[in-house]
């Protein structure tokens, strides 16, 4: 994996824990025990980000997810990367990935416009409601 790094890591607290390093994000995959000795799965996303005055700090979003929801879970998110995987491909497009992101988008942007004129249909404008 060349942007992401996906490692296991020993953690006191947990049974068992792997590592999905992207970017500035960090996802961490751990397995933990609850008092009754049952295993659940915790998934946390730490961001890295930087203040106003150029220090960093990390901010984090954390998923419990407990065995009797892990097939349902797992399905959907089968289904909604499949969905995304089918609808836009495995190309990623952003201004990370792609160099000329904004000068793509204009052009795209631009041939939808000469399309939908050929079609006879003007394209929307955003209208501000303080304009009326």
């Amino acid at each position: 994996m060349s942007e992401n790094d996906f490692t296991e890591r020993s953690d006191s607290e947990g049974v068992y824990s792997k590592v999905l390093r992207a970017g500035r994000r960090t996802y961490f995959f751990d397995v933990r025990e609850t008092r009754a000795g049952d295993y659940y799965l915790t998934i946390t996303e730490s961001k890295k980000n930087t203040g106003e005055d150029g220090s960093f700090f990390y901010k984090k979003h954390k998923i419990y997810l407990y065995k009797e929801d892990f097939e349902n879970f797992r399905e959907i998110l089968d289904d909604t990367t499949s969905f995304v995987v089918n609808e836009k491909g495995e190309e990623v497009i952003s201004e990370r990935h792609q160099r000329d992101f904004d000068n793509h988008h204009f052009e795209e942007n631009h041939q939808n416009e000469k399309v939908a004129e050929r079609n006879g249909t003007e394209s929307f404008t955003d209208i501000d409601f303080d304009d009326i």
